[in-house]
């Protein structure tokens, strides 16, 4: 049986960090993001990425770490909105963006992880989301093809799993994760606790463990809150 448990971030990335490489990391906002793997990606010193991402974090966290690094070189996402070197970055022209509708997105990454090349969606038709694609008719609507995505190495984070890579998400922490662990050519997982094989229960498994090849159990995780809205105490 192959191991795919690692001991840490940096074994875990191991030979499969190269300059230029395409890169999906799951999570929402900062909501399950795979915190230890982007540190580790940040230490490599690998630069020229394409970074898949709903979006790209925030200054100081998330994917925001590896912009300030300048590590990244294009980012595809849905919103961006809440990192100011992002914006910095994209406006001087040194950061290449592609914009893509959030379930479109999501539609893409899925598609990818299930072998599907293509698909057509309504979502953007007339728009400059369709400048330069395909567009067609069918019972009288107007659809957009949308590719599409893969990726060389796609990084999630789970709240538990077991050694054979099986994964279970918590709530909200779901989000991209899920997809995006289909559609990596490798996959490497981080969970908040890993768990002995077959204590899963299999019906509540989200990510079967044949889409992970590696897997890291990590502890420590900050779960940073992108905007903290408050009002005054009701008197």
């Amino acid at each position: 049986m192959v191991n795919k448990v690692y001991p840490d971030a940096t074994a875990a990335l191991d030979g499969l960090l190269r300059n230029d490489i395409t890169v999906m990391a799951g999570g929402f906002g900062l909501c399950g993001i795979p915190e230890f793997l982007i540190d580790a990606l940040k230490a490599s010193g690998v630069t020229g990425l394409t970074c898949i991402s709903n979006n790209a974090g925030i200054d100081g966290a998330g994917l925001g770490l590896l912009l300030q690094t300048r590590q990244i070189a294009k980012m595809v996402a849905s919103y961006v909105g809440e990192n100011k070197t992002f914006e910095r970055q994209y406006l001087d022209g040194d950061l290449e963006l592609e914009f893509c509708p959030q379930g479109t997105l999501a539609e893409r990454i899925r598609a990818g992880g299930a072998g599907i090349p293509a698909f057509f969606t309504r979502t953007g038709v007339g728009t400059m989301v369709a400048e330069g694609k395909e567009v067609r008719e069918f019972d009288g609507e107007k659809f957009v093809m949308e590719r599409a995505l893969q990726a060389d190495l796609s990084i999630v984070k789970a709240w538990k799993g077991d050694a054979e890579g099986n994964l279970i998400y918590r709530m909200t922490a779901r989000n991209f994760n899920a997809p995006m662990a289909m559609a990596g050519k490798v996959t490497v997982a981080e969970v908040e606790e890993l768990v002995p094989t077959g204590s899963l229960d299999p019906d509540q498994i989200h990510t079967p463990g044949i889409f992970v090849q590696r897997i890291i159990a990590c502890d420590g995780y900050k779960k940073q809150i992108e905007q903290r809205t408050t009002r005054p105490k009701a008197a």
